[in-house]
């Protein structure tokens, strides 16, 4: 029988840690708020001139620094710094007043239930799964009822992750029953155990899998049969910087943005 599944969970005090204190990656060089140091919003300021604290779901990480860098570089005086994670991390954040002044998602559902917290969310890309397998793929898996395959380790995230979601809903349509090795965080850790070969197979978002071409194989699912992540931003009600956070989040929706959205793999929204 194919190992049960092993949950991940952090304790209680590092939980409150990561809500109140998240480490905050600047997307640029000259941003860098300071190895472990909290970025906390300023003073209410224009929008050419801020530091803004954005929340982002993990599949964003690469795409983001870039799209941080070009924000910061047609507005001088402005700063961006980013917080990665999963997407219901980032609303335990949001819940707890951690302060940010806009939220992005991988998934409607989780900005749905944070109405009362931020703005009108707009959808700013799209993304779709694929199946990550070790280079080369050396169990020829081609397709997701290859995963059924008791000899396959495979790794999923956690269900209340929306990759997570996405991952077993696909898998339920196609009556496909998978006992994942391990259920991760967010869909970089998914990658990770391919990576490292901890894990044969894994669901993952097609931009992730892209970006490690050089460490796993890809494994494309077709349409019929895939599912479409959709990426909601909006500014965070509980933003000190409320001009500034609405600026960003229009820009994402904008043209400059949308081309590094494209370039870096994700669908148009």
């Amino acid at each position: 029988m194919p190992p049960a599944p092993q949950r991940r969970t952090a304790p209680a005090a590092a939980v409150l840690a990561a809500v109140l204190l998240p480490a905050l990656t600047a997307c640029g060089g000259s941003t860098d708020s300071g190895a472990g140091s909290p970025a906390v919003s300023g003073p209410a300021s224009a929008p050419g001139a801020a530091h803004l604290t954005v929340l982002a779901a993990s599949s964003l990480t690469d795409v983001f620094k870039t799209a941080g860098a070009a924000y910061e570089k047609a507005r001088p005086g402005t700063r961006v710094t980013f917080s990665f994670a999963g997407s219901q991390e980032l609303a335990a954040q949001v819940r707890q007043g951690a302060p940010a002044d806009v939220l992005v998602t991988a998934d409607t559902r989780t900005m749905d239930g944070l109405a009362a917290e931020t703005g009108s969310p707009s959808v700013i890309a799209r993304n779709r799964l694929v199946i990550a397998t070790g280079k080369g793929n050396p169990f020829k898996i081609g397709g997701l009822k290859d995963l059924a395959d008791s000899k396959v380790k495979v790794v999923l995230a956690a269900p209340e992750v929306p990759v997570g979601r996405y991952s077993r809903r696909i898998l339920d349509a196609q009556q496909v029953r998978v006992a994942p090795v391990s259920e991760e965080p967010n869909v970089r850790a998914v990658l990770a155990k391919v990576e490292l070969g901890e894990a044969d197979a894994g669901l993952v978002y097609q931009t992730d899998a892209a970006k490690s071409a050089d460490k796993v194989a890809t494994v494309d699912i077709p349409d019929g049969q895939n599912a479409v992540a959709s990426y909601p931003a909006a500014a965070l009600r509980q933003s000190r910087n409320a001009a500034a956070a609405a600026a960003f989040t229009a820009w994402l929706s904008g043209p400059e943005a949308q081309k590094i959205f494209r370039d870096a793999g994700f669908q148009k929204p």
